[in-house]
């Protein structure tokens, strides 16, 4: 019986060939390729669909692309880690955060000394709840030496986030606002702009399990020339010229100067290259994954045992709810057998052991995202499945669900 993994990328002959173009160009760490993707994704991201192009093209007078900035780096986490460090967040200040999301979001916080405050999910979504959000905002405000500065918001499984609300929440309390639209690449929120472009910066993630792959890397993107600027100069050791301009310009000189402690957050060519293939089929491969989801939610609709995902968005996730909490990993252990690889998005922060013991959290402290861990399976959901393979994880889904009702 054939396994059907919970994920797989879709690798084709365009991305091995722009690969092996790197490979043999002599040069294989950051230049033109990373160079010609941040370019291509700036395009891909037009000004009309971006809030804070806008915001700064009122300033400016124009509306032209050249506000919108856009930064090739090694990993989302380690875009995260620049636009949190480029806002100013240092030790001491808080970040505010879902509790509901992968780790990456919140050590970045601690990497610069600060404070992670989690927040609940909405009662009927994955995503931060901005009620809950305001009031632990009005609660930290009361509290003497404890400065909030910035909002972190996670757009899970790809549905974006209430950023009118969020952005409305922030600029009463003077916040930053940062989206982590890891699993959001391309879908727009409900304000007809892309998600990760709602915000002062937004970062998506390009690991290997994501919409469009390099492997391992990101973007950041924002409208903010000092904080583009900030996070350019600190992806690359905190110097002044890149490697590539004092590399192969012969008229350049050799000389640079170490202006700032940075870090080794820059994409190399290699990685870039097989990105530029991939955005060239974002749309493409999104729509995939729209028929599979399709699939699905015809397939488990009419189930009363389960709840399934809200429609929409980058389909990075299939989320499934057990009605019957008690019986999610006994459905898992069931798909397992079927050969059907799974996953759980995600195990919250509050009760992973680091935060749980520095900040002194219960399971109840946050009860919507308890309950959504303890509740949800995600099924396999890639580009590239067969419809032998979704007729199969439907089978098998059914299956064990006669399995956890009448066992």
């Amino acid at each position: 019986m054939e396994t059907i993994p919970f994920h797989r990328p879709f690798i084709g002959k365009e991305e091995e060939e722009a690969a092996l173009r790197v490979l043999r160009s002599g040069w294989l760490t950051t230049g033109k390729e990373a160079l010609a993707f941040e370019e291509e994704f700036r395009t891909f991201l037009s000004i009309k669909d971006c809030s804070f192009s806008k915001n700064e093209s009122r300033e400016n007078g124009d509306s032209t692309q050249s506000n919108l900035f856009c930064l090739a780096v090694n990993s989302g986490t380690s875009g995260l880690h620049l636009a949190l460090e480029a806002l100013g967040i240092g030790t001491g200040d808080a970040v505010l955060l879902p509790s509901y999301t992968f780790t990456a979001t919140a050590e970045v916080v601690r990497y610069l000394g600060a404070e992670a405050v989690f927040i609940d999910i909405a009662e009927d979504s994955y995503n931060i709840d901005p009620q809950s959000l305001e009031r632990t905002i009005t609660e930290l405000s009361k509290t003497a030496g404890n400065k909030h500065k910035a909002i972190i918001a996670v757009h899970i499984g790809g549905l974006p986030c209430d950023m009118t609300a969020i952005n409305s929440i922030a600029a009463q309390y003077g916040l930053a606002v940062v989206e982590d639209a890891a699993h959001a690449f391309p879908v727009r929120t409900s304000e007809s702009q892309w998600a990760g472009c709602c915000s002062d910066v937004g970062v998506f993630s390009f690991y290997a399990t994501k919409t469009i792959t390099t492997g391992e890397g990101g973007m950041i993107v924002t409208g903010r020339k000092e904080i583009a600027n900030r996070m350019s100069i600190m992806r690359s050791h905190g110097i002044d010229r890149p490697a590539w301009n004092r590399y192969t310009d012969t008229n350049a000189s050799w000389y640079y100067e170490v202006v700032a402690p940075g870090y080794k957050y820059n994409l190399p060519d290699l990685l870039a290259a097989v990105g530029r293939v991939q955005l060239g089929r974002a749309t493409e491969l999104l729509s995939m994954r729209q028929k599979i989801a399709e699939r699905y939610d015809k397939a488990f609709v009419d189930q009363p045992a389960l709840i399934i995902s809200a429609p929409g968005g980058a389909r990075h996730l299939y989320t499934v709810r057990l009605r019957d909490a008690e019986k999610r990993d006994t459905f898992i252990e069931s798909l397992r057998k079927e050969g059907i690889g799974t996953s759980v998005h995600f195990i919250p922060l509050h009760i992973m052991p680091y935060y749980r013991d520095r900040y002194n959290l219960k399971p109840e402290d946050f009860p919507h995202s308890y309950q959504r861990y303890k509740e949800t399976v995600s099924l396999p959901i890639w580009p590239g499945m067969t419809d032998a393979q979704i007729d199969r994880v439907i089978e098998a889904v059914k299956k064990a669900i006669c399995h956890i009702i009448f066992s």
